[in-house]
Parts: C-alpha cells; sequence; structure tokens
C-alpha cells in the first residue's frame, strides 16, 4: 500500500526529498506546506511544486493543507513552526529532520553554534515529532567532523544537506520498523532566537560577510 506522506519545509533538501516521494511508486505526495517568505538564498519549494503540478498551501500555514486522519506520514524539512498535540496526531508518524546532533542542539542555527562553540563533530538527526521543540525520541542520527578554525557556517549546512539526504535515504525505507530512542535529557542543550547576539562572528553565512554587515552599520 502507498503511503499518503504531507511535507512541510523549505530548500533544497525539501525539494530533493519531494521528488523522491513523487517518483517512488510506494509514497503518494499528497501536498507540501512551505516556509514563507521561502529564503531567497536557497531553492525554491513553491516554484518545484507549480512545475509538478503538486499542492502547495501557498500561506505557508500547516492549518491550510486538508487531509485525512490517519494519513502516513508527516515529515517536516526545517520548516519554521510549531505543530500542536491535535495536528501531530491526525498522523501515523511524523518526523522532523534537524541539521544538528540531538539533544545537544536543539532550537535555532544548530550549525553556527557548533562552530561557535569549536566542535569537532556535528549532526544530523530524524525525530519524532511533538509539540515540544526539537524534543521527540531520535529515529536516526549522522555525525561528521567539522573544522572550526577553517570552515564557514555555509560549509557545515552544506554538509548537513548531503548528509540529511542520505540519513533520509537510509531511514525511510525501513521506517516502521525502528524503534525510536528517547533523548539524554542529562545533555539537552537549546537556542532560541534572543540567543542569536551571542553568535558574534558565527551569526552569518561566512564571518567575511559579518563583518562586512557590521562596518555598514
Amino acid at each position: 500500500m502507498r503511503k499518503r506522506v504531507i511535507l512541510f519545509g523549505k530548500g533544497s533538501l525539501a525539494v530533493k526529498i519531494c521528488g523522491y516521494f513523487l517518483e517512488n511508486p510506494g509514497f503518494d505526495l499528497l501536498g507540501v506546506v512551505p516556509v514563507i517568505p521561502e529564503p531567497e538564498w536557497t531553492e525554491s519549494i513553491s516554484a518545484w511544486c507549480r512545475l509538478k503540478n503538486v499542492f502547495c498551501a501557498a500561506s505557508g500555514h500547516f492549518n491550510d493543507i486538508s487531509f485525512e486522519d490517519g494519513t502516513d506520514l508527516g515529515l517536516s524539512v526545517f520548516y519554521d513552526k510549531i505543530f500542536p498535540e491535535d495536528f501531530i496526531k491526525r498522523f501515523r508518524k511524523m518526523l522532523n529532520i534537524h541539521p544538528g546532533s540531538l539533544p545537544e542542539y536543539r532550537g535555532l542555527n544548530p550549525v553556527n553554534w557548533a562552530l561557535k562553540n569549536n566542535e569537532k563533530f556535528h549532526g544530523v538527526t530524524i525525530h519524532e515529532v511533538t509539540d515540544e521543540i526539537d524534543s521527540g525520541p531520535v529515529v536516526s542520527q549522522v555525525k561528521f567532523s567539522i573544522y572550526p578554525q577553517i570552515e564557514e557556517v555555509e560549509d557545515v549546512y552544506k554538509k548537513c544537506l548531503d548528509y540529511g539526504w542520505l540519513l533520509f535515504l537510509h531511514t525511510i525505507g525501513i521506517i516502521d520498523g525502528i524503534e525510536p530512542v528517547p533523548q539524554d535529557l542529562s545533555k539537552t542543550g537549546y537556542h532560541s532566537a534572543e540567543d542569536r547576539i551571542r553568535l558574534g562572528e558565527r551569526a552569518d553565512f561566512t564571518r567575511e560577510i559579518w563583518k562586512q554587515k557590521g562596518e555598514k552599520n
């Protein structure tokens, strides 16, 4: 039986995953809810939907897509809104792809914070969605080397896209057989939008861009 899927998110990884669902006979992509406004620095998932004739909720709000209770899978790929519990329960399974190691880097800007903290490793995590930010049990995770002395935020973010795609491919085919693992609360770290000011030179895609913006202010 084909699994019915709705995707929420933005950017090139979301587009790539949508393509997988559209082309794979085991899935039925019911629609997409994009992040609005869409960032200009990455691929437009709305444009992809128009090209492929896939329904897209133009408002970017999850309440503006219709689907039956019991829909097989909801997948968030860098989506920017918190789902309420009653919405999550409408899916048999709802997952999030997070560009950071969990539970250490919950919240916003995990790549920026990993570089700010001079980490030697970073990660991408697929976890179950709950109504608390990045707190659900871990389904799968991959970690990789990063080099804060020479790499910029944009470099590590691109690694997250590459490893996120591979992690998705290695996970989606066996998703029904995976037993999610609760996060270790003793290792929890979290950053909000208000913390961004403390990122300093790691607040932008590169340290040079951050410096140039500072000079203009």
